[in-house]
């Protein structure tokens, strides 16, 4: 079948076929062909980029993840316990699907600006600790002052905000190198 075709078919067919699916194919498609897929994001400016260590804490610029998918990519690839800064600036984002990996992974979030009571409400209880900041440069003092050694401190956006990507960069790294 090809897309026109499907496309023609609407709504009330596709969805029941797309929920046909095998799970298991799923399962493999997430666990070796996308990580495949995805793996050059690690080389994508701003994307996983370990700038800084200081005190064995890793500081780990990701400004280019823009989306709750990107920050997820970044959040399935950290190996040791995170301190994630998101900027939540923007409540119609929907950060649901990074539940399970801030369960594992996140020890403490700190939330970027005042439009962020989504990112609040969808990880109290989750999260064991949530800040609420005013700017980036906090966030990252606050996080260097409760990051403990062999963590690594990851600034990963999880929204689109009027900043670019290499601004925020700009701004993280230079908030880490006045520690």
């Amino acid at each position: 079948m090809n897309f026109e075709l499907l496309a023609r078919q609407g709504r009330t067919k596709l969805h029941p076929g797309l929920a046909g699916i095998n799970r298991n194919k799923l399962v493999q498609l997430r666990n070796e062909s996308l990580r495949n897929c995805f793996s050059s994001f690690n080389e994508t400016e701003n994307r996983l980029d370990v700038f800084a260590r200081i005190h064995d804490i890793e500081y780990i610029n990701d400004s280019a993840s823009e989306t709750p998918n990107s920050t997820w990519f970044s959040l399935e690839n950290m190996t040791k316990p995170t301190i994630w800064i998101a900027c939540c600036g923007n409540d119609q984002t929907d950060p649901t699907s990074l539940i399970p990996l801030a369960l594992e992974k996140v020890r403490i979030l700190f939330c970027i600006g005042s439009e962020n009571q989504n990112f609040k409400r969808i990880f109290e209880g989750i999260i064991p600790v949530i800040f609420q900041v005013e700017s980036l440069s906090e966030a990252v003092k606050k996080a260097s002052y409760f990051s403990q050694s062999n963590e690594a401190v990851l600034f990963s956006p999880a929204c689109s905000t009027y900043k670019t990507a290499n601004q925020w960069a700009e701004e993280f790294k230079k908030a880490v190198y006045e520690l």
